[in-house]
């Protein structure tokens, strides 16, 4: 499932869900937003203003209620999907494996994405020239309505949200999220982007790691940029600590930005 907020790379978050094995691609957008022409039977559009407060939750729980068993990912336009081994593996492969380890969601983390040039890039959304940072990225223990601690839990953070956080509400700062996982009766999704389902938030399961994957997003960055205060007060984000994305998995692998598991 691919929320259209805006008409900006449209084409290329649909291909790129496509090129990595989904089955299927559904799109919730307002009329105004285009999709490319010739896409394959496949891709399928809903009318719906993603644009909205919490449109994912609203989204999302419609459609678990519809595909019970069902393995379910989403994200916005402007997003991109990496998991392990990504470029010579399906994301099917990958679910069979997550299947067989008993697991039934994946927890993915949300890596901004920037424009090395805003001036040439004034909306920090560039493909060809992709930045993002290196480190900055943390995690804490995450704790109950008890004030106890959550079983293999954690909150992460990092990126533009950490670094221009005074800009972002506290409660978007974390950068985890259950993207992936599989629908079943009774299933919801909360706007904190956790599940009713306290083990469908576990970054491992109580044996070994498990796998972890990434979703590279512009959205943070755009959205900064379209804000008119922090827009007037970030004439680039880039940092020491930036570095060109490869748009490869070995590179998040690399940066422990996401895991491989037992699978190799």
């Amino acid at each position: 499932m691919i929320l259209l907020e805006d008409d900006v790379e449209v084409g290329s978050s649909i291909r790129h869900h496509l090129d990595a094995g989904f089955k299927s691609v559904v799109t919730f957008g307002v009329v105004d937003i285009d999709l490319p022409d010739g896409l394959p039977a496949n891709v399928h559009r809903v009318d719906f203003d993603a644009t909205v407060r919490d449109a994912q939750v609203t989204v999302v729980n419609a459609v678990i209620e519809k595909v019970p068993g069902q393995w379910v990912y989403y994200c916005y336009n402007t997003e991109y999907i990496f998991f392990p081994f990504c470029e010579h593996r399906a994301i099917g492969e990958m679910l069979a494996y997550h299947t067989e380890e008993r697991r039934d969601a994946v927890l993915t983390y949300v890596v901004d994405l920037y424009a090395g040039d805003l001036h040439e890039s004034p909306t920090a959304v560039s493909l060809d020239d992709a930045y993002m940072d290196k480190s900055g990225y943390y995690a804490l223990a995450r704790k109950d309505a008890q004030n106890e601690f959550e079983e293999r839990q954690l909150d992460f953070y990092g990126g533009l949200r950490w670094r221009f956080e005074e800009h972002v509400p506290a409660l978007r700062r974390r950068i985890d999220q259950i993207s992936i996982f599989r629908a079943k009766p009774g299933l919801r999704l909360r706007t904190d982007h956790t599940f009713n389902d306290p083990e469908y938030n576990t970054y491992a399961c109580p044996w070994h790691h498990s796998i972890t994957a990434a979703i590279v997003s512009f959205r943070t960055a755009k959205a900064l940029k379209r804000n008119p205060v922090s827009a007037a007060q970030i004439s680039t984000f880039r940092w020491h600590n930036s570095t060109p994305f490869e748009w490869h998995s070995q590179q998040l692998l690399n940066l422990g930005l996401m895991e491989p598991g037992q699978w190799f």
